[in-house]
Parts: structure tokens; C-alpha cells; sequence
């Protein structure tokens, strides 16, 4: 072990992990494409984009190049009071390719803040407007970010239990893949449609709450209602956006307009920290007036950082034809390498999306199955990193990956099953 491995050991918190009973971290030296390289050598498959934030692959040389470049000239200035061109030109290039009507674009530092900062504009939204409406609805299994506004919003379970006396009410409607969501929303108007500022989802693809994934026709009907009762739609396109659905983003993919888009991960292929929430004009507008109070107050120190939005712009342009065939490739690879296994006793729900795959073992439900440690352990005995949600295995590359790369991966999953 490395003196800077005691180091570790002595010194740091690592996320999303127990550290009575864990393992030690693995340490990574460097990275290209789609590996990582740990202190002897060995290349690791990162199967799952490093917590589903590298988009093209590690290590880009278009992306590296234009941090280094911005950071000769601006690595950072305050953002209130002050601007620059990497900020302004960042936001004109990510209204241009969202749904039609996003137009004003609040940056922060990641996916938890651009929630936090879309539950503000809506409830400000509407008290800036002189009316009271505290209640925002979500969807079971919802996973918003850890943050206690993105806490409130996301699903009572273990990651939120230790803080439920201190979370928002909030109002749940049925996870659409398991329960009956629209006639759930038709009760929850009637009854508190007054009371009812916004309506929260991850369009498509439910990630954290077990890569849940739900239809094009119940967005749209989601849309559809809360756009007749005057409701806010906030689509939270944190791990979704940026071609993950094939699409570029999920509510393109369902042909549906939000009022508010958050945005992270992805954003800047995976170099630099950065969120954005994206509004309406109708939502800038409630707070466009003479009077300061209506002002949202929020902000971040490293708001609108000109190196994560020169990385962001650089990765916007990677966004091209060859990164959709590659999206396509990866796809079709995942079909294929599910027809494989989809029929093995120990699998159930076999399901694609763009280019997330997921499935879920025959074994201990939950975030805390044991199962899910004992696969990614196999797995990286094997070369590739995985990191199951419990025994909801899931399969989310960078774009680089080859269809040969996705089906070592499905051939190790096939081991692995065989073995237990």
C-alpha cells in the first residue's frame, strides 16, 4: 500500500460507504476512454461512467484541452454582478438544443443543487405572485439528490430515514411502472389541486430508485394535466440527459415541454463539477420587477465556474453524428447481450433504454441486498466496474465503449450467475 493509501485510510469520508465493514477504496492513477487504471496497472472497464457522469470517456483530449485553455485566461470570478463568455455562451448552446421554451438558465455545482434551485423557482413561482401554494407532488421510488429539498422529493427509504422529521410533506403519486399514476394525480387535484405548486419526475428512467423505466404516453399525459390546471412540470434530467435515452434528452424523447429542466452529471463529460436549472419565460418573469424581494435568492461560490462551462461547451460539441452511432451501437448491444441472460432463473425484468441497461436478481431485495456487493466484487476480479443498486444490476457506459466491450460485460454477468 502507497503512503498516500494511508493517507486515505486516516483521513477520508468516502461517499455511499460503510466503512466498518467495506473494503479498501481501489486506487485509480489515471484514466482513458473507457478504463480506469489502478496503482499496478490493471485496466478496469468503467461499465457504469464513473457514477454515470463520463459521457464521451476519460480523459478526452477535446474537453482537456479547453479546461487548460480557459484556465490561461479565467478560472473564476463572482457571478453575481459579474459575466463571461463561457457562461453566456454555454447557456445560448443548451437552450438551443432543450425542449422548446426553456430560455433562462440558473448554474450551479450539481445534480442536488439544480433540484434545490427548481423547488425554489416554483414555489417562489407562485409566492412572488401573491398566492400560497406549498405542496409540491412526486412519484414513489423517486430519487432527487441528498440534499434536504431533493431529500423531501425523493422516496422515504434508508438514504433519507436518519432525517424524516425534517423533510418537506410532500405529495407521492404511484411509480408509474408499478401503480396507477394518473387516476392518483386526477384524486390529488381534486382534492389539493389548489395547494399544489409543482409536480417533480425523472422522465423515463427512475435511476437510483432502481433504474425503473415508464412509458412515453403517461409523460405525456402527466404533461398534459398539470398544463391544464395551470401545474408546473420540473423534469429532473440529472442522469438522463445528454443522449443517456438515445435522445438527447428525455423530454425530447416523449415529445414533452417542462417548465423547469435540471441538469448535471453529463454536462460536462464527466471533467468538472456542474448543474443547471433551466425555466420558462413564464417562470423568469414572476421574478422580472421592481421589487427586490421577488428576487431568488440562491447562489453557489463557484456558480457559473468558467472551466466546468468551458468543459461543458466542449462537450456539447461532442454531441455529434458519430456520438449517436456509437449511442445506437451501444443499444443494440445491450439487446444483445440481454438475449443472453434474460431467461436465467435469477433474472427478471430484462429492460433497455438508450443506453442504460438493467435487470433485476432473484435475491434479497433492496439497496442493502448482499447480492449487489458480491456481484461488483466478481466483476472487478474480472476487469470491470459495476456497482449494483442492491439487486438491481444496471449497465451505463461512456459512448466510447465498443459492442465487443458491452458484451465482456454481459459475458462476466453470465459467469457470474452460472458460479452462484
Amino acid at each position: 500500500m502507497s503512503p498516500w493509501q494511508d493517507l486515505d485510510r486516516a483521513h477520508l469520508w468516502h461517499p455511499y460507504t460503510h466503512h466498518g465493514s467495506s473494503p479498501a477504496p481501489i486506487p485509480i492513477v489515471r484514466a482513458e476512454g473507457a478504463y480506469l487504471y489502478d496503482a499496478g496497472g490493471r485496466a478496469i472497464l468503467d461499465a457504469i461512467s464513473s457514477w454515470w457522469v463520463t459521457l464521451h470517456g476519460h480523459a478526452h483530449p477535446v474537453i482537456a484541452e479547453a479546461i487548460a485553455e480557459q484556465a490561461r485566461t479565467l478560472e473564476q470570478v463572482i457571478f453575481a454582478g459579474f459575466t463571461h463568455e463561457p457562461a453566456a455562451r454555454l447557456a445560448a448552446e443548451l437552450v438551443s438544443i432543450l425542449p422548446e421554451g426553456l430560455e433562462h438558465v440558473f448554474l450551479s455545482d450539481n445534480g442536488s443543487t439544480a433540484v434545490e434551485v427548481a423547488l425554489k423557482m416554483a414555489l417562489q413561482f407562485w409566492s412572488n405572485q401573491g398566492q400560497t401554494r406549498p405542496l409540491i407532488a412526486t412519484l414513489e421510488n423517486a430519487y432527487h439528490g441528498d440534499t434536504f429539498g431533493a431529500m423531501s422529493v425523493s422516496a422515504r427509504g434508508i438514504f433519507t430515514e436518519p432525517f424524516g422529521q425534517h423533510l418537506w410533506e410532500v405529495a407521492r403519486l404511484p411509480d408509474p411502472t408499478t401503480g396507477e399514476t394518473l387516476p392518483a394525480l386526477e384524486r390529488l387535484l381534486d382534492e389539493r389541486g389548489g395547494e399544489l405548486a409543482a409536480l417533480i419526475v425523472e422522465p423515463l428512467l427512475m435511476g437510483a430508485g432502481g433504474m425503473r423505466m415508464w412509458g412515453e404516453d403517461v409523460l405525456r399525459a402527466l404533461r398534459e394535466r398539470t398544463r391544464e390546471q395551470g401545474i408546473l412540470l420540473i423534469a429532473d434530467e440529472v442522469l438522463t440527459g445528454f443522449g443517456r435515452v438515445g435522445s438527447l434528452f428525455a423530454c425530447e424523447r416523449a415529445g414533452v415541454q417542462p417548465d423547469i429542466i435540471c441538469l448535471s452529471k453529463g454536462i460536462t463529460g464527466g471533467f468538472l463539477p456542474l448543474g443547471a436549472t433551466v425555466a420558462s419565460a413564464e417562470i423568469w418573469e414572476a421574478f422580472w420587477s421592481g421589487d427586490r424581494r421577488r428576487t431568488l435568492f440562491h447562489g453557489h461560490s463557484y456558480t457559473a465556474n468558467p472551466l466546468a462551462c468551458a468543459a461543458a461547451r466542449a462537450s456539447l460539441r461532442l454531441l455529434d453524428d458519430e456520438s449517436g452511432h456509437r449511442r445506437i451501437a451501444i443499444e443494440a448491444a445491450h439487446h444483445d447481450g440481454l438475449r443472453g441472460i434474460r431467461s436465467h432463473p435469477r433474472v427478471r425484468n430484462a429492460r433497455v433504454l438508450g443506453t442504460v441497461a438493467a435487470l433485476d436478481l432473484v435475491a434479497e431485495p433492496g439497496y442493502l441486498s448482499p447480492i449487489g456487493q458480491e456481484l461488483g466484487s466478481f466483476a472487478l476480479e474480472h476487469g470491470v466496474l459495476l456497482r449494483p443498486l442492491g439487486n438491481v444490476l444496471y449497465l451505463l457506459p461512456p459512448y466510447c465503449t465498443t459492442p465487443a466491450e458491452v458484451a465482456g460485460v454481459y459475458e462476466i454477468i453470465q459467469h457470474f450467475l452460472e458460479d452462484r
